[in-house]
């Protein structure tokens, strides 16, 4: 178990939970970009946290805080429990998925599904506000389906705030848990931050965070004089370095590291990993898009992706890779 971060937390800034992206070894990349951001787990079941291998699906390194975990589930008793282990195991907050629409987590009644049953919803807040001294928090859509007004979605948020939860991360967009896949849900549904931002209007109390389609640094600082705080998707995958950028708006400050220097700072934990018996690409998977709009990038992500899962792959083809990008004397890309 890894030793417990201290709060309050910090939740200008964060980048969002996403499955099969932000496991432990992609945060452990982006801490060194940015590293004051506040980094989520992938989403992981109740049932997983309470009968699986929680090393695997919990571990992380210190090194990685701040650092949130997600639960995903819908039984308040099995939430408390799980919300238990998470805080034994270090994590700095616990937050319910409310958002994700994929026919697999509607199967299992949670995500965004659950939106249709806030008082369920606050339920499971409770429970976990009871289990844990670390804060809980809800990620959420701004609707489903047709669930999907203005009012609809105040009375959910006035009913979970009720339990006392007061950290709400929003994704504006609706879901549509019937015609559209999970990806098509990141994009098809229109954005509408002017509704997180009458959100945060009308409950001046609680601390909202938007989420969706944020790209720039500009995208950042625009938001955040209207909200408390600003989650990064795919934004962190694609183009990592962003978050340098925005870091500089939030914080004040930014990483002067170089794509170069994050690389080698890097190495001794793909080392570590190799040593437990772990595979390159598990970790290289995260790296491929590091020098994203940057002279090599080309030739950086093809010699990974042809490379890093053969038998025996160790460092030597990350520092193979890195020879193929110039050397880059600026720190962290623009936003």
């Amino acid at each position: 178990m890894t030793e417990t971060a201290p709060n309050p937390v910090d939740r200008r800034l964060s980048v969002a939970p996403m499955m099969d992206w932000t496991d432990r070894h992609c945060r452990s990349l982006l801490r060194l970009i940015a590293p004051r951001t506040l980094l989520y787990t992938e989403m992981v079941t109740t049932g997983a946290v309470l009968h699986g291998d929680r090393d695997r699906l919990l571990g992380f390194d210190a090194a990685e805080h701040p650092v949130a975990c997600q639960l995903g589930g819908s039984n308040p008793d099995d939430l408390a429990k799980a919300a238990r282990i998470v805080e034994q195991w270090g994590y700095c907050e616990v937050n319910l998925n409310v958002g994700c629409p994929s026919d697999r987590v509607q199967s299992g009644l949670f995500g965004a599904c659950l939106m249709a049953d806030p008082p369920l919803v606050a339920d499971c807040i409770s429970a976990m506000r009871e289990a844990v001294s670390i804060p809980v928090t809800i990620k959420h859509r701004i609707g489903i389906d047709d669930r999907d007004s203005y009012d609809h979605l105040a009375q959910f948020v006035e009913i979970v705030a009720a339990t006392g939860c007061t950290g709400f991360a929003v994704h504006a967009r609706k879901a549509i848990l019937s015609g559209l896949n999970p990806k098509e849900n990141r994009e098809i549904p229109p954005l509408h931050y002017e509704t997180v931002y009458r959100l945060k209007a009308d409950f001046p109390d609680l601390e909202i965070v938007i989420n969706g389609g944020i790209q720039t640094s500009a995208d950042v600082a625009a938001h955040l004089e209207k909200v408390d705080g600003v989650m990064i998707g795919r934004a962190a995958y694609a183009t990592p370095f962003v978050l340098a950028a925005m870091e500089k708006i939030v914080f004040g400050d930014g990483n002067p590291d170089s794509g170069h220097g994050v690389v080698r700072k890097f190495l001794p934990y793909i080392d570590a990993h190799l040593a437990r018996g772990g595979s390159l690409n598990h970790i290289t998977r995260h790296m491929v898009n590091l020098f994203a709009g940057k002279p090599g990038a080309r030739a950086w992500r093809r010699y990974l992706s042809e490379n890093a899962y053969r038998p025996g792959a160790d460092r030597t083809i990350v520092e193979q890779a890195l020879a193929l990008v110039p050397e880059d004397t600026e720190a962290a890309q623009a936003g």
